[in-house]
């Protein structure tokens, strides 16, 4: 359940940060609003994972694991530019999520 419940914080932190970009600094009304309501249940879901989990490894898998999906999505979705450091590095995030959940 734990693992179900930051998957989820996981997927409404990365909506947020979608929203983000769509709220065009906090001057489109909608996306604006969706980046606190997408924040809130994130952090909701993180407090839940913190009763279960040590707070070092769900916050970074919590974190890195956002960074690293924000990072393909912009590339994918926003045309942001791609290069061998920008894979090496995203390479980097989800093989330390990896580290953290397998020697956990």
């Amino acid at each position: 359940m734990k693992w179900l419940m930051l998957s989820l914080g996981i997927v409404f932190e990365v909506l947020g940060t979608i929203c983000m970009k769509y709220a065009e600094g906090f001057t489109k009304l909608v996306p604006s609003i969706l980046v606190f309501l997408f924040y809130g249940i994130s952090l909701a879901a993180l407090v839940f994972v913190l009763e279960k989990m040590e707070v070092s490894i769900a916050y970074g898998i919590w974190a890195s694991a956002g960074t690293a999906l924000i990072a393909i999505i912009g590339i994918m979705f926003f045309k942001e530019t791609i290069s061998i450091t920008k894979i090496i590095s995203i390479s980097f995030i989800i093989l330390g999520i990896l580290g953290l959940e397998i020697f956990d």
